[in-house]
């Protein structure tokens, strides 16, 4: 006989499932069990994709990932208790960057609350303003489960994660929503028949309105791009006849209108003190510039609102618009060719080309000369004796240690649109943003708050699922730096029967936080506070924890084994490691 938890739990997930769900992300528990054992047989089925992990963190962040590559929403089973509270770093960071997820709590019946039950707490509304809708959901009894119900409460609860109504109407922000379920025991039952299927996807339309945006007649209009901007921001700086600001994970940092080296043009009053306009999408993070520049005095800001909670408005003087819609005839200007336009446009891109060169040439300096002293290009040398200098040169730069920027160009080089590329939170992203030039490639990153945690969970479910419904998708490659990586090492357990990603981890191990030398306060605090407090030094020996944990491992200390690391062949995920100095 099947349980009522049991029959419950069947009843949910294929209501999930028909309402357009695909991946269920779940922990080990007592309390639910009946939706982990129910999942199971449906993957069994055909009918959901099931990925385990015994850390809930790790958890929350793959499904945040799942979802972040296939903009449809992924459920995350726990159990009750201080599992249900590990989530909440990820549903935080879904909640800022507009990530679809349903947390479906398992939890203690009304009976078995408050009087000190074990494992017991307050779970609904445990996440607090980060989750705008929550479900708490007595525990089902003996007799027929009122499958019409359940069938309602999953619609609700995708078309909520997905930022609209039950309706189909678009409500608030996508991002994460709670289904707190009570079971009673018994727990689950060993008979399971599974409810046929009635495919349903629940389908959100926008029904927003844009705003008219005109071109300036006098071009002092500037596009910025943060993260998740989308092409619809390198489409409207087009349209505006302005430059490009696009950071590396914007999704828009490609472009006739594209602007390099971005920070010092913007410091620039002939460039940045010139922006009388900006109009902004996405969210953006990398630089002090622009928000600077958004809250200065005289400057017109436009903000589209981005997919997280919160719209960007550092000046809390913006006009916020879901959308924009370009419109030349209301401003007097028939075309942002003429003249002026193309002058206001050319000048920022080729100065900022000019600038990257620089900076290149620069790098390549410091490196010094070849081994025997001498310089480029002496006079007199045959063509034959040149290409040899020149060729014996390109082996000695091969075999030069490899530095931040040669880590952010090595990445940059090698991937491409059929790739993923992540990017945790550490001076490495920063170093992309700074120097890769324009490249239309899928870029992701956790910038909602912009926190190391997570990084590779995240990595490995936008790995599994673009892999999985792609047959053309390529390596999902994640750039961290040491303590990224080892404040979510945990992730890198795959246990038996889970799906092996291609997934390359590359690490810049420079042996603690460096990217708090940055701080003003590294001028004065004691040094030896500075490295206990913050750049927390250690010692971990990288290449015996990916054997620790079943994966592959290659150290690349020179730029040739870096190129060759990246672009050889593996079977399943490998930690490439690339000493980096402070």
């Amino acid at each position: 006989m099947t349980s009522p938890s049991t029959e419950y739990a069947l009843s949910l997930l294929a209501s999930l499932a028909d309402a357009g769900v695909r991946d269920v992300v779940l922990s080990p528990g007592s309390r639910s069990q009946a939706l982990a054992l129910a999942a199971a047989e449906f993957e069994t089925a055909g009918r959901l994709s099931v990925h385990v992990r015994i850390d809930e963190r790790s958890g929350g962040f793959l499904a945040l990932g799942l979802a972040a590559e296939t903009g449809v929403p992924s459920v995350v089973i726990t159990t009750s208790g201080t599992a249900v509270a590990n989530l909440h770093p990820a549903v935080l960071e879904a909640h800022h960057s507009g990530v679809p997820m349903i947390v479906v709590s398992a939890d203690r019946p009304s009976e078995m609350r408050g009087i000190g039950s074990n494992q017991t707490t307050v779970q609904p509304g445990l996440f607090a303003s980060a989750v705008g809708w929550v479900r708490d959901v007595e525990a089902p009894r003996s007799g027929p489960v009122d499958h019409e119900a359940v069938r309602t409460l999953a619609r609700e609860a995708v078309a909520e994660a997905l930022g609209g109504d039950s309706h189909g109407a678009l409500g608030r922000s996508r991002g994460p929503v709670q289904l707190n379920v009570a079971f009673r025991e018994p727990l689950s039952s060993g008979e399971q028949s599974l409810p046929a299927a009635h495919p349903a996807p629940v389908e959100v339309a926008p029904s927003v309105a844009p705003s008219a945006l005109g071109v300036d007649v006098d071009p002092a209009t500037l596009v910025v791009a943060g993260h998740a901007a989308g092409p619809e921001a390198e489409a409207a700086a087009r349209a505006l006849g302005a430059p490009l600001v696009a950071e590396v994970s914007s999704g828009a940092r490609f472009g006739p209108h594209l602007v390099s080296s971005y920070r010092a043009l913007l410091d620039d009053a002939d460039f940045g003190g010139r922006v009388r306009r900006v109009v902004v999408f996405g969210h953006p993070t990398l630089s002090r510039q622009i928000p600077s520049l958004l809250t200065r005095g005289g400057v017109e800001v436009v903000v589209v609102r981005a997919a997280g909670a919160e719209a960007y408005d550092p000046g809390r003087s913006a006009r916020v618009v879901e959308a924009v819609e370009v419109d030349r005839a209301s401003s007097g200007v028939g075309s942002t060719d003429d003249a002026a336009h193309r002058t206001w446009v050319g000048r920022w891109v080729h100065t900022g080309r000019r600038l990257l060169e620089a900076e290149a040439e620069s790098e390549d300096a410091a490196d010094g000369p070849g081994a025997d002293g001498t310089a480029e290009g002496s006079a007199g040398r045959t063509e034959a004796a040149e290409q040899a200098e020149f060729l014996r040169r390109e082996v000695q730069l091969l075999r030069r240690p490899v530095t931040r920027r040669a880590l952010a160009e090595a990445l940059w080089r090698v991937s491409w649109p059929h790739d993923r590329l992540v990017l945790g939170a550490s001076r490495l992203i920063r170093e992309l943003d700074q120097i890769v030039p324009g490249k239309k490639i899928p870029v992701h990153a956790n910038r909602g708050l912009a926190g190391i945690d997570g990084t590779i969970a995240t990595a490995t479910g936008i790995a599994l699922a673009s892999q999985r419904d792609d047959p053309a998708a390529g390596t999902t490659r994640v750039l961290v730096g040491d303590l990224t990586l080892l404040h979510d090492v945990g992730s890198m357990l795959l246990g038996l029967g889970e799906t092996r990603p291609r997934l390359q981890v590359v690490v810049g191990n420079d042996g603690g936080g460096t990217i708090f030398d940055g701080l003003e306060v590294a001028a004065t605090a004691s040094p030896e506070a500075m490295t206990r407090v913050q750049f927390t030094p250690h010692e971990v020996d990288l290449s015996a924890l990916a054997v620790a944990y079943g994966w592959q491992y290659v150290e690349a200390a020179t730029r040739a084994e870096l190129d060759q690391a990246l672009v050889a062949r593996y079977d399943g995920p490998v930690l490439i490691e690339v000493p980096l100095s402070r």
